[in-house]
């Protein structure tokens, strides 16, 4: 499943909630040159039923710095104890360094780190 700007993984294995309206993600952010790498482990992980339901990334031809985002949705950000097995899971892929969550009402509202004095991270771990 994807578009003209970005790459999705789908859940094949197990089930998982249906997205909800307090929908998040944890971004993670990854240098161009490590993009195709980590991208490949995240998706192997959604599609075994390891993360969430879905996750994105954007395409590396629309890449206008040296840095990509990988998108790694959660059904409900008030699910904490969910929340934070996903990142345990990103965790044993790899990913250890502090991340942040971001809900999907923040996204839908237009608010980003760059243009917004508030905090848009949910978690950051």
């Amino acid at each position: 499943m994807d578009n003209d700007y970005w790459t999705h993984a789908q859940r094949k294995k197990g089930k998982y909630p249906e997205h909800t309206s307090h929908g998040g993600k944890w971004l993670v952010f990854v240098g161009s040159h490590n993009l195709s790498r980590i991208w490949n482990k995240i998706k192997i992980a959604v599609e075994k039923g390891k993360l969430g339901s879905l996750a994105k990334t954007s395409r590396a031809e629309h890449q206008s710095s040296s840095n990509g985002v990988i998108c790694v949705y959660t059904y409900d950000w008030k699910d904490r104890q969910d929340v934070q097995r996903i990142r345990e899971e990103l965790r044993k892929l790899g990913i250890i360094r502090k991340i942040s969550y971001k809900t999907d009402e923040d996204t839908e509202r237009g608010i980003y780190r760059a243009n917004s004095s508030e905090k848009i991270s949910k978690y950051y771990e």
